[in-house]
């Protein structure tokens, strides 16, 4: 767990799990910027992006230095519970985890994939990853945002949590799966001061615009989005 300590008080906490070199590292810096201590939680410490490999400890130091704010890296595979459980008890030793945003999903090849063709072992960390991880994450932080009667859980979706696309099976199940729990929770926890969102990304995200500040960071490029990729 790697950190940059700021002389600026924090906000709160916020758990960022599925960081990569663009949507995610950017919420983590937007975050950052509003003035909170930041875990940026990934399955693999070193990240591979732009065509260049980078660590994830990098991206809290940088955005730690940029920020002036606290950001830790931490290492999580969503699709394990062991992996989650021990993950969050370092997110959760920082204090009260007011935000939680879950945008981590498994990678599927661009061109489709003919349905006989999914191999099953595929099949099941995409549901495990998207929904299962989802699941385990919302788990650790929920509790304490029950007892403090506030607190928000942000979900990341896409077109395939709307629509089946051919080809896609495997990605299209598990968004599903992660739109019904984020609605379920909704439901059960909003009246004890819980806000939970899904929030739907119908685009290809590109990388940050030239002119784009660290508060404008991962704006979402439509230019590059193509009809029948949009997820």
């Amino acid at each position: 767990m790697r950190s940059m300590a700021s002389s600026a008080p924090s906000r709160g906490i916020v758990a960022i799990v599925g960081v990569g070199p663009k949507l995610g590292r950017c919420i983590a810096r937007k975050f950052a910027h509003e003035g909170y201590t930041v875990a940026i939680l990934a399955r693999d410490l070193v990240l591979i992006g732009e065509g260049r490999t980078e660590r994830l400890s990098r991206f809290a130091d940088e955005i730690a230095r940029e920020e002036k704010a606290q950001v830790f890296a931490i290492r999580i595979d969503c699709s394990d519970s062991r992996s989650v459980r021990e993950a969050f008890e370092g997110v959760l030793s920082l204090g009260f985890v007011e935000v939680l945003v879950y945008n981590a999903y498994q990678p599927v090849p661009w061109h489709p994939t003919n349905f006989t063709d999914v191999r099953i072992d595929s099949f099941e960390k995409s549901l495990a990853v998207s929904s299962i991880g989802s699941f385990l994450c919302a788990q650790q932080v929920i509790p304490g945002m029950v007892d403090r009667g506030k607190g928000t859980i942000l979900f990341t979706g896409c077109s395939a949590s709307l629509n089946g696309i051919a080809g896609y099976s495997e990605l299209c199940c598990g968004k599903f799966a992660l739109r019904a729990l984020s609605q379920s929770l909704a439901r059960e926890f909003q009246p004890l001061g819980v806000h939970v969102a899904h929030v739907i990304i119908d685009g290809v995200v590109g990388p940050p615009r030239v002119m784009a500040g660290p508060s404008t960071c991962g704006e979402i490029d439509l230019r590059h989005s193509s009809p029948t990729r949009l997820f």
